[in-house]
């Protein structure tokens, strides 16, 4: 008897589960370097049904003097789309916070966007962290937020300093992974940082950070990593979390 010792891993696609609810997309149309305009918004959401998403909560960013982008802003560009696609698939909408000075006046304000009740999306650049970067993970807790933090696996400067994600962890901030870093769309070291976090019980929630259709496509692509039924547990976690 030959037995197979390489099992061919799945495919990303093949992951999604029945109900999966996606909490970080860049499908809003003409708001940042997501979806250009409303015939692009609509296939990324389209192809997205397709592979099993039952909801999407488009976050465009929020990044003062990239994309300056207001409540008003993002909610104009989810009305642009919402009409036409309503009745296919259940669409919502919040924001990608840059951690910098200006998210402290949104925060004293209550005017952050979140997914659901208390929950935001926020991100870093990727050089380095951001000087007062507890601070505000310290305000948004203060102020009754609960923080995700967008993609930690691909912070390189966070790779030689894992206490800064354990610290993060210790202060209440939830990590979002984005589901094409299991499949090598960002690199072999962003994919194995990936499988460590996993290992570790780090991540809670995935978000396909979808931008363009090549993003889509390349979820047909074989994960990498070797934690896959972690990655589905953290699947479940926006299922249970962040469905209607």
């Amino acid at each position: 008897m030959i037995f197979n010792f390489f099992k061919s891993k799945p495919t990303l696609k093949e992951l999604i589960p029945h109900g999966f609810v996606d909490i970080h997309s860049h499908i809003l149309p003409g708001i940042d370097d997501g979806a250009k305009n409303t015939k692009e918004s609509i296939e990324l959401i389209l192809e997205m049904k397709k592979m099993g998403f039952s909801k999407i909560i488009g976050t465009p960013h929020t990044y003062k003097g990239l994309y300056d982008n207001t409540n008003e802003t993002i909610k104009k560009s989810y009305d642009s789309i919402i009409n036409n696609i309503k009745d296919e698939i259940s669409i919502d909408y919040a924001s990608e916070y840059m951690i910098d000075e200006s998210i402290l006046s949104k925060i004293s304000n209550k005017s952050i966007l979140t997914l659901k009740g208390r929950y935001v999306l926020i991100e870093m650049g990727f050089i380095s962290a951001p000087l007062n970067l507890l601070e505000i993970i310290f305000e948004l807790k203060t102020n009754g937020y609960i923080p995700i933090l967008a993609h930690p696996e691909r912070y390189a400067f966070l790779f030689d300093n894992f206490k800064l994600y354990q610290k993060l962890k210790h202060h209440g901030c939830k990590f979002q992974i984005n589901l094409l870093s299991v499949n090598g769309y960002y690199g072999k070291v962003v994919s194995k940082i990936s499988d460590i976090l996993l290992k570790r019980n780090m991540i809670d929630f995935a978000g396909s950070d979808i931008h363009k259709i090549s993003h889509i496509r390349f979820m047909n692509n074989r994960v990498e990593i070797n934690e896959v039924e972690k990655l589905k547990e953290v699947m479940k976690n926006n299922i249970s979390i962040f469905s209607d």
